[in-house]
């Protein structure tokens, strides 16, 4: 008798135990799955929900470091923009590495894109009227009717003097011109691929500052034209559809080749402040 209750507490401690450790198991294997959401990651990658404090406390906690920077990004953007703690966002940097290194490489990969090459705010002063300036604010996907109901996939750069030709454009990356001259939507554009990957894309052009090359390398503050008001209809040329401003856009292909936009007001609002909320 004393021998069947010996067995069987010996029984019931290696079922506590085997209870324990598939427990464990499957605590890790559910943290193995959550720990990084590819789906939520690149959603807020595009929309790029940051505010400029969020942006300092990153920057600041990766000690400037860009590589440091883009992972707590990449990690916010996975948490559904929930987390904000950067101890909270390495630890789980690490795990996502860990466990989902693929995905987490390629959204940081989109992320390093956006933000690396980042250099010089792409509106600069009106010569002799340093008084002037320029405003700007969220306009990501708000509604647009012109072609077709579609959501507006940039940032809006508003002239304080509505007067087309006198705010010279600058890029805002060093980079390679990709695309130049008129499209129905975006007038006089011109549109540079920084080293990093991303394509900028500037709109709405009142004339280039030269004769750009496809192909042409331009540096960080090379200046591309002047901001007007041109676009918005097939007949190139064709001006006065909406107020003066420069259209900024951002777009990354996906590894398979598809061109996406990124909301790219964090970026503009990271180096107006760099610059001291002025035109330089």
């Amino acid at each position: 008798m004393k021998k069947v209750r010996l067995w069987l507490l010996v029984f019931l401690c290696m079922m506590a135990v085997f209870q324990v450790l598939l427990t464990e198991e499957l605590l890790e294997s559910a943290h193995r799955r959550n720990c990084f959401s590819y789906e939520t990651a690149f959603r807020n990658l595009r929309n790029h929900n940051l505010t400029k404090d969020q942006v300092n406390t990153f920057f600041n906690n990766a000690g400037s470091d860009m590589e440091g920077f883009c992972e707590l990004l990449t990690m916010y953007f996975a948490s559904d923009c929930q987390m904000t703690d950067p101890k909270l966002l390495k630890k789980q940097v690490a795990d996502a590495k860990k466990y989902r290194g693929n995905e987490f490489t390629e959204i940081n990969g989109y992320v390093k894109s956006v933000w690396s090459d980042l250099l010089c705010f792409p509106v600069g002063k009106i010569a002799g009227k340093p008084e002037d300036n320029v405003v700007f604010e969220n306009s990501w996907m708000q509604s647009r009717t012109f072609g077709g109901d579609r959501g507006h996939e940039g940032t809006d750069i508003m002239a304080s003097e509505n007067v087309r030709g006198i705010y010279p454009v600058y890029s805002m990356t060093d980079g390679v011109v990709e695309n130049i001259g008129w499209l129905r939507l975006g007038g006089y554009r011109i549109g540079i691929r920084s080293p990093s990957g991303a394509y900028f894309y500037y709109a709405h052009l009142a004339e280039y500052a030269k004769d750009f090359q496809i192909g042409e390398t331009v540096s960080a503050g090379t200046f591309l034209g002047f901001m007007g008001d041109t676009g918005y209809s097939d007949v190139e040329g064709t001006t006065g559809n909406f107020a003066v401003h420069l259209h900024m856009g951002i777009y990354l292909n996906d590894k398979d080749g598809t061109e996406f936009s990124v909301n790219s007001y964090p970026m503009l609002s990271y180096l107006w402040e760099r610059q001291g909320g002025a035109l330089r």
